[in-house]
């Protein structure tokens, strides 16, 4: 279905003050930084929260799920370094905001997620249906399991609080591949960000970054 939203100067705007706010908070990678620049995340809101979508916070959207805060977003975006063409497999749909900034970014798209209601909207309302969606599949499943039939992967993004990292979707991960997510600390208060570059089958480099706070990353679909 085709948005009915249109993307204004006012919204332009708004989205030039929100990158500009990215930047002082440390986003360096201005290729992302385009990317988000170009990406109206009003198109993927409803219209009460049209005044404020550019905001650097979270939102609710359906399913009582939200869509991540921009830095999140530009935050898990660098790290990830994507370059043209390269197949990602994205943990977690929610609004397709992020997938979509990745598919800008030049890769193409394999997004999974747990929740029937919200992928099921999320297929019929997808905001683009041309430039951004022949870029991005959409699957309904458990993001824990991945999407063995498609991989390997050359980057893989989980947008939920992983509470271990899970092995199978190590094993979908290319040999020179990276994996961004967000790890449960062991005091349960927060999750630090981590990236894995997978060097072979049985050998990992981790790197640890800054904390965050995601929802749960949970097993099985609803």
């Amino acid at each position: 279905m085709m948005i009915t939203k249109q993307d204004t100067p006012r919204h332009k705007g708004m989205r030039e003050r929100l990158i500009g706010e990215l930047r002082e908070k440390g986003i360096k990678d201005e290729t992302v930084l385009r990317a988000m620049q170009k990406i109206p995340r009003h198109y993927f809101l409803d219209s009460a929260f049209d005044k404020i979508a550019y905001e650097d916070r979270a939102f609710p959207i359906e399913a009582e799920q939200t869509i991540s805060q921009p830095y999140t977003v530009a935050y898990q975006s660098s790290l990830l370094e994507i370059k043209p063409f390269e197949k990602v497999l994205e943990v977690g749909t929610g609004s397709a905001y992020q997938a979509t900034i990745l598919a800008e970014l030049g890769a193409f798209v394999y997004t999974i997620e747990r929740k029937k209601e919200l992928f099921d909207v999320r297929k019929s309302r997808y905001p683009f249906e041309k430039q951004y969606a022949i870029k991005i599949k959409f699957f309904y499943g458990d993001g824990f399991e991945g999407l063995p039939q498609f991989a390997p992967f050359d980057k893989i993004i989980i947008t939920a609080a992983a509470p271990e990292i899970p092995q199978k979707l190590l094993k979908q991960l290319k040999p020179g591949g990276l994996m961004v997510l967000p790890l449960d600390k062991e005091d349960g208060s927060k999750q630090v960000m981590i990236r894995i570059r997978k060097i072979d089958d049985t050998r990992y480099d981790t790197e640890t970054f800054e904390d965050f706070s995601f929802v749960p990353m949970l097993k099985g679909r609803d």
